[in-house]
């Protein structure tokens, strides 16, 4: 093995070596140092990165290995090097090792951060990328692309790495297929912890894809085994297989809302995977799309996704479809894999005039079904002819409308040495076991970099009692922590002429029943940058000093692009009497932001010439979106000028969840009439996904308008009232479901509270039970 001496003494090198055995061969300090020793590189050589932050550090590790005696990069000790800001790896050669590299605090100058080759030719053959780690190494603007590793080349194996908390567009992990000298690769991933990415809300959100549409009908050959799967929620498909002849086993997926999607591509195994739900929105298992598909042996528990991200999913297809669209399902094979209180079997989904060809000569057989509570689990769309089932077993209590292949057993859950519920009958002829080589969190990844989760809840840190006056908010919050509760002594008045930046998780509310006050003189009283999340709870916004700006808002977001989901939840507020002459909004967004959760509950809204809630800067109708959930319940909302809610969803993708609205109890009085309210409505609602209305009062007010556009939309208008108002419009030629849409007189027992009086015909008519309208907590 060769030796190249950087330091001046051969003595101090070798004692440094016997410290940590690691650092035997080049232990390099800057990129320079770096350069020289990969070019002077010999089979058996090992370079070192010396301790310290090696900041825009572009690194490419070329070289001939052999494979006795491969070429090793790694570090001085593991933890201790880091690569930040404009720093990359490119990966060229052959027999080449890259052990212990980390990246943070920083993103790729480039497309990728790890590359396995340094262009189309210099590839990467029979080289492994093992124990580094990827962790929030975002680029800031949120819809800008990059990849986190691109694998390409031959026989090379990526394994034991920590990768957590991509947020900007781009899939995590790709394998390009787009030169021949990558096809039939037989790489294998495994043993790797896909870290939680939170919901992208648009496309381009994948943790991984292997292949793509241009090279769908390739063999692959690419084996993942064994990776932990931990809240990748990026977008529907968690994993996309876009090629042909993958292997997906012993990988475990956890509260991944999502599927592992055969998007394109033939004769995909996906053989013993778990999926573990623990009943989370949208979790989901496996989508078949295409020919010759397997799926076997696989365990999902606790899923309740439906449609496109159901626990099981089979798909219509487009008859002599090209490669890019929805490629039949034919020849396809489901056998022996286990449902266990997983909600939603989807058959033929999809079915439209597009994707109008049935399944054909495929089989479902000896599958287990359990559901502790749902009767009927099973959804076809259109003709399941084509499939045959044999020998699948269901709980005593499931129904199911396919006339044969189904037995029913009494089954009893038994937790095994793993921790897994098992169902157990004497008419399961084939015991349900869960593969030693399954991946958990603790056999994958890196012992020495922690799996710990780096968020900070609302309300988990310290509260700070600010005492009234000028721009005190504005200092109690400068020196907050993330988690902090800013209270505000009951009653008394706030005023800020600076707007306060909230950059992590700050709750502000009053000590005492009565709200605190706060009147502001900025365009906005509050601004929620990059990081940032926002509780409001019993304070009462005044427009009282506010001054006549267009544009002017209670809430915003940043105007620059924000990488990290933010959440709001207003609780219990007033806000009144914002009516300068320009618009005067409540919330309004701004376009690359994204929240998770909006939530605005028992507060009161009075004299707004704005909007309430303005969601709808993603108009590049590509599927994009500003909030996943939006839930407004128990409201007043009076003489409001604007709209109560835009909700924009544009394009026809259908890669993504949301918009989810929720709406109810609200009441809704002399709303949407003002003449600069340009969506000439109370609810605009245009590409939302899942829409549940119900319970609610307009009074006098501009009604609701939807345009359905996005595949299957679930939408249920239910026990409303429109006096003297609008009703509601649908646009799009997707299915709704209205009940009860009333046009009964309403007349409030005290307009303080806007309870409805004790003999309306409105009273004790929701779907709860309880009364129309706003009700007392």
């Amino acid at each position: 093995m060769k030796r190249v001496i950087l330091f001046a003494s051969i003595i101090f090198l070798s004692i440094l070596a016997s410290c940590n055995p690691k650092t035997e061969g080049n232990t390099v300090k800057s990129v320079q140092e770096f350069n020289d020793a990969v070019k002077n590189a010999n089979p058996g050589d090992v370079i070192t990165l010396a301790n310290g932050v090696w900041k825009d550090a572009e690194l490419v590790f070329e070289g001939h290995g052999t494979e006795k005696e491969p070429i090793t990069l790694t570090v001085e000790e593991k933890g201790k090097v880091t690569l930040e800001g404009a720093s990359n790896l490119q990966i060229a050669g052959e027999y080449l090792i890259v052990d212990g590299l980390v990246f943070k605090n920083g993103y790729t100058p480039t497309n990728a951060v790890i590359s396995f080759r340094k262009n189309k030719k210099e590839i990467a053959n029979n080289c492994r990328l093992t124990e580094c780690v990827i962790d929030n190494y975002n680029n800031p603007e949120r819809h800008v692309q990059d990849y986190w590793i691109t694998i390409y080349g031959k026989n090379n194996r990526i394994d034991h790495n920590h990768i957590v908390g991509k947020k900007n567009l781009g899939v995590t992990m790709i394998v390009g297929l787009d030169t021949e000298d990558s096809w039939q690769n037989n790489h294998k991933i495994d043993h790797n912890y896909f870290g939680p990415r939170p919901t992208f809300g648009n496309n381009g959100g994948e943790t991984l894809r292997i292949g793509t549409s241009h090279h769908a009908m390739e063999n692959s050959s690419t084996l993942v085994e064994s990776n932990y799967f931990d809240r990748c929620n990026g977008e529907h498909e968690i994993i996309s297989n876009k090629s042909c002849n993958n292997t997906f086993k012993y990988n475990t997926f956890y509260e991944c809302t999502g599927t592992l999607t055969m998007r394109h591509g033939n004769e995909t195994l996906v053989d013993g995977n778990v999926f573990i739900g623990n009943n989370k929105p949208s979790t989901g298992g496996v989508r078949v799309i295409n020919e010759s598909q397997t799926v076997i042996n696989n365990y999902h528990i606790g899923l309740t996704g439906y449609r496109f991200r159901g626990a099981f999913v089979m798909m219509n297809g487009v008859p002599n479809s090209p490669p890019n669209r929805y490629v039949p399902v034919i020849d396809s094979k489901v056998r022996n894999n286990t449902f266990i209180n997983c909600d939603n079997i989807q058959l033929c989904a999809g079915s439209d005039a597009e994707r109008s060809q049935a399944p054909s000569t495929s089989e479902i057989s000896e599958n287990i079904f359990y559901h502790e509570n749902k009767k009927n689990l099973f959804t076809v769309y259109d003709d399941i002819s084509g499939i045959t089932f044999k020998d699948n077993i269901l709980g005593k209590n499931l129904e199911v409308d396919i006339p044969s292949g189904f037995t029913h057993a009494d089954m009893q859950l038994v937790k095994n040495e793993q921790g897994f519920l098992i169902p157990t009958s004497d008419k399961i002829k084939n015991e349900v076991t869960i593969s030693p080589n399954i991946a958990t969190k603790e056999n994958t990844g890196i012992a020495w970099y922690s799996k710990k989760d780096k968020g900070v809840a609302l309300n988990s840190g310290e509260t700070i009692q600010v005492e009234p006056g000028i721009n005190t908010l504005f200092e109690a919050t400068r020196n907050s922590n993330p988690g902090d509760v800013i209270e505000l002594v009951s009653g008394e008045t706030y005023l800020l002429t600076k707007a306060v930046k909230v950059n992590h998780p700050l709750t502000f509310k009053s000590s005492g029943k009565e709200k605190a006050v706060i009147l502001f003189e900025r365009m906005m009283a509050f601004e929620i940058q990059n990081g940032g999340s926002l509780s409001l709870e019993n304070v009462k916004f005044d427009g009282a000093s506010s001054p006549d700006y267009a544009g002017n808002a209670v809430i915003s977001t940043s105007k620059k692009s924000m990488i990290e989901n933010y959440r709001l939840f207003i609780d219990n507020c007033d806000f009144e009497n914002f009516t300068v002459n320009h618009s005067f909004d409540v919330l309004r967004v701004s376009k690359g932001t994204f929240a998770d959760t909006i939530s605005i509950q028992n507060s009161k809204f009075r004299n707004i010439t704005g909007h309430i809630a303005a969601l709808d800067k993603e108009t590049d109708d590509i599927g994009a979106y500003n909030v996943e959930y939006l839930i407004m319940k128990n409201n007043v909302l009076k003489d409001v000028q604007g709209a109560a809610l835009r909700l924009y969803r544009g394009g026809k993708d259908e890669s993504t969840f949301g918009p989810f609205l929720e709406l109810e109890h609200n009441t809704l009085d002399n709303v949407g009439f003002g003449s600069k309210n340009k969506y000439k409505t109370a609810l605009s609602l245009y590409g939302v996904q899942v829409i549940d209305i119900k319970d609610n009062l307009f009074n006098k007010t501009k009604g609701i308008e939807m345009h359905l556009v996005v595949g299957e939309p679930v939408v249920n208008v239910k026990n409303n009232d429109f006096y003297k108002s609008d009703l509601l419009k649908v646009t799009g030629d997707q299915k709704y479901n209205v009940e009860n849409l009333w046009t009964l007189p309403i007349e409030f027992a005290n307009e303080s509270d806007y309870i409805l009086k004790g003999n309306s015909p409105l009273v004790n008519k929701a779907t709860d039970g309880l009364s129309l309208g706003v009700v007392k907590n």
